[in-house]
């Protein structure tokens, strides 16, 4: 452990790095510390700093710099008590105080709003509802042999899929077979739907239809999109503001990653932290090394009976952890709320 004198030095130059971005030197930072200490006195706790890997030097002339240890010390043991402002959750407040019509809308709103806040990138994953059920099921006819399926859960999500009828394809048939899916499906979790997408309804299908594929493709295709964890990204140009290298390859990567919800399913979930708000620091947030000089604070946010939503910030080790922290702490209990209100509107209306 430091010193009392250690762990305020630390903190400040943690605050002042995460501030300005300049390596922060003795003389500035003695006239900076809330007690009387000589610049010679702080020179000698930065090099004990240095030492036991809290700090680091740029080059042999700079001031130091925290390191990632640092950091980690920094958000397990020094975090500032003074985080948002009202005028923050004011904000917060009034954003998510507009009128939605959709639970989607409210989600990716909120990844916007939390990008605005903090000039990061971020993340927010709608609440995981493992017993949202199929509310029915319908084929739309546009004209030209063109059609779209719509698909309603009883959470009020609506998916649909447009699709192109072969030639020749009975109509009559899939009327039948569509209302031999409402018949067999509807009232049953969504889980429990694609499960038996490869049991006994092919079977079924194949009563009324000599080829069932394509049918089959297209309702498992519409089942999958309302069944599937559903990611919002708000500020995705931000990685390129606080990418310290711009290393073409790296940021490459980390664009990738914000296409593909698998992997950035496994990403949040194995860095959130029960109840509370997590921390992870380059390393620890995966072993891909594109996310070394790159921070994640990741938090649930709970809609009672109504399931459990993620939401994350994605900046530079370099961000001002107090901040990021109380924003995402006030966000996610206001983003609860407005949800809740949401359901209970949907449910009873």
């Amino acid at each position: 452990m430091l010193t009392q004198r250690q762990n305020k030095i630390l903190q400040a130059i943690v605050r002042q790095y995460t501030s300005t971005g300049q390596p922060v030197g003795s003389k500035h930072l003695a006239e900076e510390l809330p007690f009387k200490v000589s610049p010679a006195t702080v020179r000698n706790e930065m090099s004990i700093l240095e030492d036991k890997g809290f700090v680091a030097k740029e080059h042999s002339s700079s001031g130091r710099v925290p390191s990632k240890k640092g950091y980690r010390y920094y958000v397990d043991h020094l975090l500032d008590s003074e985080a948002i402002t009202n005028n923050d959750l004011v904000v917060i407040q009034n954003s998510l105080g507009t009128s939605f019509q959709k639970i989607d809308e409210i989600i990716s709103h909120s990844a916007d709003i939390l990008s605005d806040l903090t000039s990061y990138t971020t993340f927010t994953l709608k609440p995981e509802q493992a017993d949202v059920r199929l509310s029915g099921f319908r084929v739309v006819p546009l004209g030209n042999r063109k059609v779209i399926a719509i698909l309603v859960t009883d959470s009020g999500d609506v998916e649909s899929q447009a699709f192109t009828l072969p030639r020749n394809y009975d109509t009559d048939a899939l009327q039948a077979v569509i209302r031999m899916i409402n018949d067999q499906l509807v009232g049953q979790p969504l889980a429990d739907v694609m499960k038996r997408l490869n049991d006994d309804i092919p079977l079924r299908v194949m009563h009324y239809m000599q080829s069932a594929d394509g049918f089959l493709d297209l309702f498992d295709s519409v089942v999958s999109r309302a069944a599937r964890e559903q990611f919002f990204v708000g500020g995705r140009l931000n990685l390129l503001d606080f990418s310290e290298k711009h290393d073409a390859v790296d940021l490459q990567t980390l664009y990738s990653l914000l296409d593909h919800n698998d992997q950035l399913s496994h990403l949040l979930d194995s860095n959130v932290s029960g109840d509370k708000v997590s921390v992870k620091i380059g390393s620890e947030i995966s072993k891909d090394k594109a996310l070394d000089n790159y921070s994640l604070i990741t938090a649930t946010y709970d809609v009672d009976q109504y399931g459990k939503g993620i939401i994350a910030v994605l900046g530079p080790t370099r961000m001002s952890y107090s901040r990021t922290i109380g924003l995402v702490n006030a966000f996610r209990q206001e983003l609860a709320k407005r949800l809740l209100d949401f359901y209970r509107h949907y449910y009873d209306s």
